[in-house]
């Protein structure tokens, strides 16, 4: 069990790699991952936005399925959007917070 424990942890490593396009923060530091599976090189990915209204959701998702694709055992990646549970600075990673607090955005 461990060994796919540390199977998924590497896509959430690589995952730190894509960013909000609205914030330098990470889409896992910002929490928008729920889960992520892996089966016979298939990605299954579980992940909300901020807000309904996202202009950015096309582009992340883009971004993500771009990122995870690098990986040579990957060969394609379904990304499920969900609403529920709803996204809330809670999600937010303390590096996340962090930088937000860096650049003036309270996330508290």
């Amino acid at each position: 069990m461990e060994a796919v424990a540390d199977n998924i942890q590497k896509y959430w490593d690589a995952l730190k790699e894509v960013n909000d396009p609205e914030f330098p923060i990470s889409v896992v530091d910002m929490g928008l991952i729920y889960h992520i599976q892996i089966n016979e090189g298939v990605i299954n990915l579980t992940m909300t936005f901020t807000a309904v209204s996202c202009a950015c959701m096309d582009w992340i998702k883009e971004d993500i399925e771009t990122r995870l694709l690098k990986e040579p055992e990957v060969k394609e990646v379904n990304i499920e959007v969900v609403w529920s549970p709803p996204w809330t600075v809670d999600r937010m990673s303390p590096e996340g917070r962090e930088r937000m607090k860096r650049w003036g955005v309270s996330s508290k």
